[in-house]
Protein backbone atom coordinates (compact mmCIF):
# COMPACT_ATOMS: atom_id res chain seq x y z
CA UNK A 1 0.00 0.00 0.00
CA UNK A 2 1.55 3.57 -0.74
CA UNK A 3 1.96 5.24 1.95
CA UNK A 4 -0.02 8.58 2.44
CA UNK A 5 1.60 11.35 4.22
CA UNK A 6 -0.70 14.27 5.94
CA UNK A 7 -0.15 17.98 6.02
CA UNK A 8 2.55 18.24 4.35
CA UNK A 9 4.31 21.39 3.20
CA UNK A 10 4.57 21.45 -0.89
CA UNK A 11 7.10 24.59 -0.83
CA UNK A 12 9.91 22.33 -1.91
CA UNK A 13 7.30 21.11 -4.65
CA UNK A 14 6.13 24.03 -6.68
CA UNK A 15 8.87 26.48 -8.35
CA UNK A 16 7.24 29.35 -7.29
CA UNK A 17 8.18 28.45 -3.81
CA UNK A 18 4.81 28.79 -2.08
CA UNK A 19 4.48 28.06 1.37
CA UNK A 20 1.23 26.17 1.17
CA UNK A 21 0.50 22.87 2.42
CA UNK A 22 -1.55 19.55 1.25
CA UNK A 23 -3.88 17.74 3.47
CA UNK A 24 -2.71 14.12 1.82
CA UNK A 25 0.34 13.50 -0.49
CA UNK A 26 1.22 10.56 -2.40
CA UNK A 27 4.38 9.49 -4.27
CA UNK A 28 2.95 6.83 -7.22
CA UNK A 29 5.93 4.89 -8.62
CA UNK A 30 3.83 2.54 -10.52
CA UNK A 31 0.58 3.45 -12.69
CA UNK A 32 -1.24 0.05 -11.00
CA UNK A 33 -1.21 1.92 -7.99
CA UNK A 34 -3.16 4.43 -8.60
CA UNK A 35 -6.76 3.26 -8.62
CA UNK A 36 -6.55 1.18 -5.30
CA UNK A 37 -4.80 4.66 -4.08
CA UNK A 38 -7.87 7.06 -5.36
CA UNK A 39 -10.50 4.71 -3.98
CA UNK A 40 -8.95 5.18 -0.35
CA UNK A 41 -9.48 9.12 -1.24
CA UNK A 42 -12.58 9.07 -3.01
CA UNK A 43 -14.01 12.24 -1.25
CA UNK A 44 -11.74 14.70 -1.54
CA UNK A 45 -10.22 16.96 -3.94
CA UNK A 46 -7.08 15.36 -6.09
CA UNK A 47 -4.41 17.17 -8.05
CA UNK A 48 -1.46 15.07 -9.84
CA UNK A 49 1.56 17.34 -9.72
CA UNK A 50 4.89 16.92 -11.64
CA UNK A 51 7.07 19.48 -10.61
CA UNK A 52 5.39 21.64 -9.78
CA UNK A 53 6.70 24.23 -12.57
CA UNK A 54 3.28 25.44 -14.17
CA UNK A 55 0.98 26.15 -11.06
CA UNK A 56 0.35 28.67 -8.52
CA UNK A 57 -1.26 27.91 -5.29
CA UNK A 58 -3.77 30.26 -3.83
CA UNK A 59 -4.05 28.45 -0.45
CA UNK A 60 -3.06 25.27 0.84
CA UNK A 61 -4.57 22.47 -0.87
CA UNK A 62 -7.41 20.32 1.11
CA UNK A 63 -7.25 16.66 -0.83
CA UNK A 64 -4.61 14.58 -2.42
CA UNK A 65 -1.98 15.27 -4.11
CA UNK A 66 -0.39 12.48 -6.12
CA UNK A 67 3.20 12.86 -7.47
CA UNK A 68 4.09 11.36 -10.43
CA UNK A 69 7.24 9.57 -10.21
CA UNK A 70 6.71 6.84 -13.09
CA UNK A 71 10.56 6.93 -13.97
CA UNK A 72 12.13 4.03 -16.39
CA UNK A 73 13.91 4.36 -19.83
CA UNK A 74 12.92 5.89 -23.13
CA UNK A 75 11.87 2.72 -25.52
CA UNK A 76 12.20 3.11 -28.87
CA UNK A 77 8.47 1.12 -30.69
CA UNK A 78 10.15 1.18 -34.06
CA UNK A 79 12.56 2.33 -36.03
CA UNK A 80 12.57 3.45 -39.75
CA UNK A 81 15.12 4.92 -42.53
CA UNK A 82 13.15 8.67 -42.13
CA UNK A 83 11.94 8.06 -38.04
CA UNK A 84 11.92 6.28 -35.04
CA UNK A 85 9.03 5.98 -32.45
CA UNK A 86 9.94 6.14 -29.08
CA UNK A 87 7.62 5.94 -25.62
CA UNK A 88 8.94 7.86 -22.66
CA UNK A 89 7.67 7.26 -19.08
CA UNK A 90 5.63 10.09 -17.29
CA UNK A 91 7.79 10.52 -14.42
CA UNK A 92 10.85 11.50 -16.26
CA UNK A 93 12.33 14.82 -16.46
CA UNK A 94 11.27 16.23 -19.83
CA UNK A 95 14.46 18.30 -20.18
CA UNK A 96 16.47 14.66 -19.43
CA UNK A 97 13.98 13.52 -22.69
CA UNK A 98 15.59 16.33 -25.03
CA UNK A 99 18.67 15.63 -23.69
CA UNK A 100 18.57 11.92 -24.58
CA UNK A 101 16.76 12.50 -27.97
CA UNK A 102 19.55 15.02 -28.99
CA UNK A 103 22.53 12.94 -28.32
CA UNK A 104 21.42 10.54 -30.37
CA UNK A 105 20.86 13.28 -33.31
CA UNK A 106 16.66 12.46 -32.97
CA UNK A 107 15.23 15.81 -34.35
CA UNK A 108 11.98 17.09 -33.07
CA UNK A 109 12.34 18.38 -29.83
CA UNK A 110 15.69 20.34 -28.81
CA UNK A 111 13.75 23.85 -28.94
CA UNK A 112 11.87 22.22 -26.20
CA UNK A 113 15.26 22.48 -23.93
CA UNK A 114 15.13 23.15 -20.25
CA UNK A 115 11.12 23.60 -19.95
CA UNK A 116 10.82 22.28 -16.67
CA UNK A 117 8.81 19.57 -15.11
CA UNK A 118 8.14 15.69 -16.30
CA UNK A 119 7.34 14.25 -19.10
CA UNK A 120 3.38 13.21 -17.61
CA UNK A 121 2.81 17.04 -17.15
CA UNK A 122 4.07 18.10 -20.56
CA UNK A 123 0.98 17.33 -22.94
CA UNK A 124 -1.26 18.93 -20.06
CA UNK A 125 -0.58 22.46 -22.04
CA UNK A 126 0.59 21.45 -24.94
CA UNK A 127 4.36 22.48 -24.32
CA UNK A 128 5.98 25.10 -26.19
CA UNK A 129 8.85 27.27 -27.37
CA UNK A 130 11.18 28.64 -30.27
CA UNK A 131 8.27 28.14 -33.05
CA UNK A 132 7.35 24.28 -31.95
CA UNK A 133 5.29 22.72 -29.48
CA UNK A 134 4.93 18.43 -28.42
CA UNK A 135 1.76 18.46 -30.29
CA UNK A 136 4.54 18.40 -33.35
CA UNK A 137 5.43 14.92 -32.69
CA UNK A 138 3.43 13.51 -29.63
CA UNK A 139 1.42 10.55 -31.24
CA UNK A 140 -0.17 9.43 -27.94
CA UNK A 141 -0.84 9.57 -24.27
CA UNK A 142 -1.37 6.54 -22.43
CA UNK A 143 -3.55 7.48 -19.80
CA UNK A 144 -5.68 6.17 -16.87
CA UNK A 145 -9.21 7.34 -16.66
CA UNK A 146 -9.67 8.06 -13.28
CA UNK A 147 -13.68 7.56 -13.52
CA UNK A 148 -13.47 4.20 -14.73
CA UNK A 149 -10.30 3.02 -13.96
CA UNK A 150 -9.53 2.26 -17.44
CA UNK A 151 -6.17 2.28 -19.15
CA UNK A 152 -6.29 3.86 -22.53
CA UNK A 153 -4.14 5.10 -25.69
CA UNK A 154 -4.93 8.51 -26.73
CA UNK A 155 -3.92 9.19 -29.83
CA UNK A 156 -3.00 12.99 -30.40
CA UNK A 157 -6.29 13.73 -32.30
CA UNK A 158 -8.02 12.97 -28.94
CA UNK A 159 -5.51 14.68 -27.16
CA UNK A 160 -7.70 17.73 -28.42
CA UNK A 161 -4.19 19.89 -28.30
CA UNK A 162 -4.19 23.23 -29.22
CA UNK A 163 -2.42 26.54 -27.82
CA UNK A 164 -1.18 25.70 -24.47
CA UNK A 165 -4.15 24.00 -24.51
CA UNK A 166 -5.13 20.26 -24.24
CA UNK A 167 -8.10 17.45 -23.32
CA UNK A 168 -5.94 16.84 -19.88
CA UNK A 169 -5.91 20.67 -19.40
CA UNK A 170 -9.90 21.42 -19.73
CA UNK A 171 -10.58 17.95 -17.65
CA UNK A 172 -8.32 18.24 -15.16
CA UNK A 173 -7.92 15.24 -12.61
CA UNK A 174 -9.58 13.12 -14.89
CA UNK A 175 -7.10 11.77 -16.82
CA UNK A 176 -3.54 10.57 -15.22
CA UNK A 177 -0.67 10.79 -18.00
CA UNK A 178 1.49 8.21 -17.33
CA UNK A 179 3.37 7.24 -20.98
CA UNK A 180 3.93 9.47 -24.13
CA UNK A 181 4.85 8.77 -27.47
CA UNK A 182 7.03 10.56 -29.73
CA UNK A 183 8.18 10.43 -33.34
CA UNK A 184 11.10 12.39 -34.22
CA UNK A 185 13.80 12.08 -37.22
CA UNK A 186 17.18 10.59 -37.40
CA UNK A 187 19.58 13.14 -39.08
CA UNK A 188 17.28 15.47 -40.28
CA UNK A 189 18.32 19.50 -40.07
CA UNK A 190 16.42 21.41 -36.92
CA UNK A 191 13.32 23.88 -38.08
CA UNK A 192 14.46 27.28 -36.40
CA UNK A 193 11.24 29.51 -37.02
CA UNK A 194 11.71 31.14 -34.34
CA UNK A 195 13.59 34.57 -35.15
CA UNK A 196 14.94 35.67 -32.12
CA UNK A 197 16.23 32.05 -32.38
CA UNK A 198 18.09 32.24 -35.50
CA UNK A 199 19.54 35.41 -34.77
CA UNK A 200 20.85 34.33 -31.62
CA UNK A 201 22.34 31.27 -33.86
CA UNK A 202 23.18 34.17 -36.69
CA UNK A 203 25.65 36.10 -33.91
CA UNK A 204 27.29 32.89 -32.98
CA UNK A 205 28.36 32.50 -36.53
CA UNK A 206 26.27 29.29 -36.91
CA UNK A 207 24.35 29.62 -40.21
CA UNK A 208 23.36 26.27 -40.94
CA UNK A 209 23.09 24.84 -37.26
CA UNK A 210 22.55 21.31 -36.20
CA UNK A 211 20.07 19.61 -33.81
CA UNK A 212 23.09 20.29 -30.92
CA UNK A 213 23.75 23.85 -32.48
CA UNK A 214 20.14 24.93 -31.55
CA UNK A 215 19.60 22.63 -28.42
CA UNK A 216 22.78 24.75 -26.84
CA UNK A 217 21.14 28.08 -27.75
CA UNK A 218 18.09 27.52 -26.21
CA UNK A 219 20.04 26.37 -23.26
CA UNK A 220 22.01 29.36 -23.00
CA UNK A 221 19.38 31.74 -23.77
CA UNK A 222 16.72 30.65 -21.32
CA UNK A 223 19.37 30.73 -18.83
CA UNK A 224 20.09 34.17 -19.83
CA UNK A 225 16.55 35.63 -19.84
CA UNK A 226 14.93 33.23 -17.25
CA UNK A 227 15.16 33.30 -13.66
CA UNK A 228 16.07 30.25 -11.54
CA UNK A 229 13.36 28.77 -9.74
CA UNK A 230 16.03 27.25 -7.13
CA UNK A 231 16.94 31.24 -6.41
CA UNK A 232 13.54 33.29 -7.42
CA UNK A 233 10.72 31.53 -7.59
CA UNK A 234 8.96 31.22 -10.28
CA UNK A 235 6.79 29.25 -13.12
CA UNK A 236 8.50 30.45 -16.43
CA UNK A 237 5.77 32.33 -18.73
CA UNK A 238 2.93 33.75 -16.52
CA UNK A 239 0.87 34.22 -19.58
CA UNK A 240 -0.18 32.77 -22.93
CA UNK A 241 0.58 34.95 -26.30
CA UNK A 242 -2.89 36.54 -27.24
CA UNK A 243 -4.30 36.08 -30.44
CA UNK A 244 -6.15 38.87 -32.42
CA UNK A 245 -7.65 39.34 -35.38
CA UNK A 246 -5.91 41.12 -38.33
CA UNK A 247 -7.92 44.16 -38.19
CA UNK A 248 -7.19 44.64 -34.28
CA UNK A 249 -3.97 43.68 -35.02
CA UNK A 250 -3.75 46.69 -37.55
CA UNK A 251 -4.76 49.34 -35.57
CA UNK A 252 -2.05 48.23 -32.69
CA UNK A 253 0.56 48.19 -35.26
CA UNK A 254 -0.33 51.90 -37.00
CA UNK A 255 -0.30 53.20 -32.59
CA UNK A 256 2.54 50.87 -31.69
CA UNK A 257 5.23 50.90 -34.57
CA UNK A 258 7.26 47.79 -33.67
CA UNK A 259 5.12 45.66 -32.53
CA UNK A 260 6.01 42.24 -32.65
CA UNK A 261 3.90 39.55 -34.44
CA UNK A 262 3.46 36.19 -35.70
CA UNK A 263 0.97 34.51 -38.18
CA UNK A 264 -1.47 32.22 -36.53
CA UNK A 265 -3.48 30.73 -39.10
CA UNK A 266 -7.04 31.92 -40.34
CA UNK A 267 -5.97 35.84 -40.90
CA UNK A 268 -5.12 35.67 -37.34
CA UNK A 269 -2.05 37.38 -35.45
CA UNK A 270 -0.06 36.56 -32.05
CA UNK A 271 1.43 39.18 -30.54
CA UNK A 272 4.36 38.61 -27.70
CA UNK A 273 2.23 39.61 -24.43
CA UNK A 274 5.41 40.09 -22.71
CA UNK A 275 6.26 42.83 -25.54
CA UNK A 276 2.67 44.29 -24.17
CA UNK A 277 3.45 44.00 -20.71
CA UNK A 278 6.78 45.68 -20.72
CA UNK A 279 4.95 48.53 -22.92
CA UNK A 280 2.60 48.82 -20.28
CA UNK A 281 5.66 49.65 -17.36
CA UNK A 282 5.54 46.27 -15.56
CA UNK A 283 8.85 45.45 -16.52
CA UNK A 284 10.84 45.29 -13.30
CA UNK A 285 7.69 46.01 -11.00
CA UNK A 286 7.28 44.68 -7.69
CA UNK A 287 5.35 45.48 -4.55
CA UNK A 288 6.40 43.15 -2.04
CA UNK A 289 8.01 39.80 -2.61
CA UNK A 290 5.44 39.69 -5.54
CA UNK A 291 7.16 41.61 -8.89
CA UNK A 292 7.60 41.08 -12.59
CA UNK A 293 11.10 40.09 -13.80
CA UNK A 294 13.19 42.71 -14.75
CA UNK A 295 14.77 40.63 -17.49
CA UNK A 296 11.22 38.93 -19.12
CA UNK A 297 8.16 40.74 -18.51
CA UNK A 298 5.98 37.24 -19.09
CA UNK A 299 7.43 36.07 -15.89
CA UNK A 300 6.08 36.81 -12.41
CA UNK A 301 8.51 36.28 -9.27
CA UNK A 302 8.21 35.46 -5.74
CA UNK A 303 11.32 37.36 -4.35
CA UNK A 304 10.88 34.84 -0.63
CA UNK A 305 7.73 35.35 0.90
CA UNK A 306 4.80 36.43 -1.18
CA UNK A 307 1.59 34.58 -1.20
CA UNK A 308 0.10 32.99 -4.34
CA UNK A 309 -2.94 35.34 -3.61
CA UNK A 310 -0.52 38.36 -3.51
CA UNK A 311 1.05 36.93 -7.35
CA UNK A 312 -2.47 36.61 -8.56
CA UNK A 313 -3.54 40.12 -7.32
CA UNK A 314 -0.24 41.36 -9.51
CA UNK A 315 -1.61 39.46 -12.45
CA UNK A 316 -4.92 40.50 -12.24
CA UNK A 317 -3.90 44.13 -12.14
CA UNK A 318 -1.47 43.52 -15.12
CA UNK A 319 -4.53 41.93 -17.44
CA UNK A 320 -6.62 45.22 -16.64
CA UNK A 321 -3.90 47.21 -17.48
CA UNK A 322 -3.41 45.55 -20.61
CA UNK A 323 -6.66 44.70 -21.55
CA UNK A 324 -7.28 48.69 -21.15
CA UNK A 325 -4.14 49.78 -23.27
CA UNK A 326 -4.59 47.31 -26.31
CA UNK A 327 -8.28 45.93 -25.75
CA UNK A 328 -6.31 42.82 -25.35
CA UNK A 329 -7.46 39.76 -22.64
CA UNK A 330 -4.13 38.19 -21.84
CA UNK A 331 -4.97 34.61 -20.37
CA UNK A 332 -2.77 32.88 -17.11
CA UNK A 333 -0.59 30.05 -19.00
CA UNK A 334 0.12 29.01 -15.70
CA UNK A 335 -2.50 26.76 -13.99
CA UNK A 336 -4.41 28.72 -11.03
CA UNK A 337 -4.98 25.86 -8.03
CA UNK A 338 -7.82 26.63 -5.80
CA UNK A 339 -9.52 24.50 -3.52
CA UNK A 340 -12.91 24.48 -5.93
CA UNK A 341 -14.91 21.36 -6.52
CA UNK A 342 -14.00 21.19 -10.17
CA UNK A 343 -10.53 19.82 -8.07
CA UNK A 344 -12.41 16.74 -7.97
CA UNK A 345 -11.50 13.67 -10.48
Amino acid sequence: MIEVKENISLKALNTFGLDVKARYLASLHQADDLMPLLNRFRHVPVLFLGEGSNVLFLEDFEGLVILNRLEGEIEILDQQEESIHIAVPGGMHWHDVVNHTVERGWQGIETLALIPGKAGTAPFQNIGAYGSELADVLTACHVIDTETGQNMRLTKDQCGFGYRDSLFKRRPGRYFIHRLELRLFPGRAPQVRYRALENYLNDQGITRPDIKDVFRAVVEIRRAKLPDPAVTGNAGSFFKNPVVGREHYDRLAQAYPGLPAYPAGNDRIKIPAGWLIDRAGWKGFREGDAGVHPKQALVLVNYGNATGFQIYKLAQRIMADVFDRYGISLEPEVRIIRNAAKQNR
